[in-house]
């Protein structure tokens, strides 16, 4: 995430701010620029503001009342259910959060409304009356609201075994399944793919059956970002997406706020790498990011907590990382460094 800060005073800012604390004066974000700024006159505030705390701006012409992020979503919680309304606000800011990154990273979202065939949907559902999965079909993303909830996402993680579990986690392994089809619609694309994930023809009930009936192979952290990587080639795509994205969310917050590791961490992260420095053209991007979560895992220890970024990276999940980076320069609309 990047540092904002006002344009009219020059307090620091926070991605969610609708009002800067240092001169009070309205703030809303400019989808258009990626820009946090002080509302001008010409553009109005998103109708979720006080339902959801959104702070995007849209023109004052748009015969829309939603802006380009709220719109995305196609089904919420009724108004009168106030839990689930407290749980759906929680996923419209993580949502946010991933539409964000997704557009500073040059990448097309279209709308599903406007596109009923590439188009992108949200459904925030509460489980409380009825099953929901959370998952990606066709463009349309479900999100079970449950996931808002920190207790039950904690319950969760414990129960699978996961290094971390969080809503915008989810989203990003998400909208990952829905870039996958334009990603490896190149013939040679696909072929690399399928080289480095593996077949993705394969019957997704039999492999899901079979996760769950005998777990990941014992040796998957050498070749997989998670265990239910192993699952599929799709779920290793849409794993390995969701951390390049986790990853670069990372170093650009890191950036932006001047963080810098010194000697120390920069020889333990080299030593860490199993098979020499990272390749490809992702490599650089891994080397720093090693070396930047050494001091913080450093400093959340220090804190009595445990690992923030509590993952290895093989020479193989490098690789996928490397084809996910590759991908993304390939699609995006705005020159990206390497």
């Amino acid at each position: 995430m990047r540092a904002f800060t006002c344009s009219n005073c020059g307090q620091l800012l926070f991605f969610d701010n609708s009002v800067c604390l240092g001169c009070g004066a309205a703030l809303g974000f400019v989808p258009a620029t990626l820009m946090l700024d002080v509302a001008a006159p010409e553009a109005r505030r998103c109708a979720n503001l006080s339902l959801a705390g959104c702070n995007w701006l849209l023109a004052a012409d748009d015969p829309n009342p939603l802006c380009v992020s709220c719109r995305l979503t196609r089904t919420r919680p009724n108004d009168n259910d106030q839990p689930a309304m407290v749980a759906f606000a929680v996923a419209e800011r993580a949502k946010r959060q991933l539409l964000f990154q997704v557009l500073s990273l040059g990448l097309r979202v279209r709308d599903r409304t406007e596109d009923p065939v590439t188009g992108l949907a949200f459904d925030l559902l509460s489980s409380r009356n009825r099953d929901v999965m959370t998952g990606h079909d066709d463009g349309v993303i479900t999100l079970d609201l449950s996931e808002s909830d920190a207790v039950h996402r904690e319950f969760v993680r414990l129960q699978l075994g996961e290094p971390y579990r969080t809503v915008l986690g989810h989203l990003r392994h998400e909208i990952g399944h829905y870039f996958w089809p334009s990603f490896t619609a190149d013939p040679d694309a696909l072929t690399e793919f399928r080289d480095l994930f593996g077949d993705e023809t394969i019957s997704y009930e039999d492999a899901l059956a079979r996760h769950y009936q005998s777990g990941p192979p014992a040796d998957w952290p050498d070749n997989f970002v998670s265990a239910y990587a192993t699952m599929h080639p799709w779920e290793d795509w849409a794993e390995t997406f969701a951390h390049y994205l986790h990853i670069q969310a990372g170093l650009e917050t890191a950036a932006a706020f001047g963080l810098e590791t010194g000697l120390r961490t920069k020889v333990a992260a080299r030593r860490s790498l199993q098979d020499g420095e990272p390749a490809g053209a992702v490599g650089a991007m891994i080397h720093e990011w090693l070396t930047l979560s050494f001091g913080l895992n450093a400093m959340s220890y220090a804190l009595g907590q445990e690992s923030l970024y509590p993952f290895v990276l093989g020479s193989t999940v490098v690789k996928k990382l490397d084809f996910v980076h590759r991908c993304i320069r390939a699609a995006s609309l705005i020159p990206l460094a390497s």
